[in-house]
């Protein structure tokens, strides 16, 4: 959850608790299906477990809030790469696994169970995080609808009497996400943590002094080529964790860059950017005005004043009708998808894209 433990104290858990959650969800799917007459062999039952238990193994130091910041590339690329060379090292008893994580088993339920609108990963972080963060807005009920899952024509379905349940599931992660995800302190916060990675690799870049674990000075660096060694890069991306970065921002808060200090300061003494929301985007003009303040205030270029002042869009969209559908099994056999079968008033909010604009600075009068 990045650094949403600045606005929600219990919200200490890793990513670790999370993969073990959701593999336990995919034992009890597995165990649901099989009872219901789903032939699912002991092959395709341990390419399921290894693929959740895996499926975010890609993840850096403070999840999203650093993706593609130390590295250029997704999460889950990263973790199809881990994947890959564990595949190697095991004599490919993760090819199975691998097919699944990639959507390309041959039976898509199977990938729908790992990777869809419904799948396990879903059913795990919007409770777990719910529990940490002390909301109640989560709270789903995902034993309920593990119980209604089923297959037909090898996709995967929830039955009739789960309904209201999906309903549940899908207000729950609108909720979420405005709630806790995109939460303004945390969305600033982690721009800012963002920012930290940004600025250090500049004054690196630069000649400048910038002290570090040689594993993240490895990527701060940048060293990169065709011919660096595939393994030696996973292994020392693996190697830099949460308190790797700590550390560094807590030396980095006394560093001769202003910017640098201001931002590592900042998120040590919760001294956050402060942040607005709007119904419009901020003008180019309306920018430059703020970072010509904000320059002057902090004795920075204006060309560096980026650091301080950025605007945005969050949004939300809880479910996607343009992706694989969420299809309900009726009684009589007719398979629907959800939002057809819904009877549910506001159902139609679920698949529409919510937008909020926002601008952040230090807590400066805007002109």
């Amino acid at each position: 959850m990045g650094l949403s433990y600045l606005v929600y104290p219990g919200a200490h858990h890793t990513r670790f608790h999370h993969a073990l959650g959701a593999m336990n969800l995919m034992q009890r799917a597995i165990d649901t299906l099989t009872l219901k007459g789903i032939n699912i062999s002991a092959e395709e039952r341990q390419g399921l477990l290894l693929a959740i238990l895996l499926h975010d193994i890609g993840h850096g130091p403070f999840s999203h809030a650093l993706e593609e910041k130390l590295i250029s590339k997704h999460h889950e690329s990263l973790s199809l790469g881990f994947m890959e060379l564990l595949n190697e090292e095991f004599d490919g008893q993760l090819d199975k696994a691998i097919a699944i994580f990639k959507g390309e088993s041959d039976r898509p339920f199977l990938n729908h169970l790992v990777s869809s609108q419904l799948d396990m990963d879903r059913l795990d972080y919007l409770k777990r995080d719910s529990f940490f963060a002390g909301v109640t807005e989560g709270n789903i009920n995902s034993e309920r609808l593990i119980s209604t899952i089923n297959v037909v024509d090898d996709s995967l379905v929830i039955e009739e009497k789960g309904i209201y349940s999906v309903e549940k599931f899908l207000m729950a992660r609108r909720f979420m996400y405005w709630q806790v995800y995109l939460h303004k302190t945390s969305i600033v916060a982690e721009i800012m943590l963002g920012k930290i990675i940004e600025r250090a690799k500049e004054l690196i870049n630069r000649g400048e002094l910038v002290e570090g674990p040689p594993n993240l000075m490895y990527f701060l660096k940048q060293q990169f080529s065709k011919d660096s060694d595939k393994e030696i890069t996973f292994h020392q991306f693996a190697a830099i964790d949460d308190i790797d970065i700590m550390a560094c921002i807590k030396r980095w808060s006394n560093h001769s860059d202003t910017i640098l200090a201001r931002l590592c300061s900042g998120i040590l003494n919760r001294d956050l950017l402060e942040v607005r929301f709007r119904e419009e985007r901020a003008s180019e003009k309306e920018i430059e005005v703020l970072k010509t303040e904000v320059a002057k205030e902090y004795n920075v270029s204006f060309s560096d004043a980026h650091y301080l002042v950025y605007d945005g869009t969050l949004w939300n969209l809880a479910y996607n009708p343009n992706k694989q559908p969420i299809r309900i099994l009726f009684r009589g056999g007719e398979v629907m998808d959800f939002m057809q079968a819904s009877r549910y008033a506001g159902a139609g909010a679920f698949s529409v894209k919510h937008e909020k604009n926002y601008i952040c600075s230090p807590k400066l009068q805007l002109p």
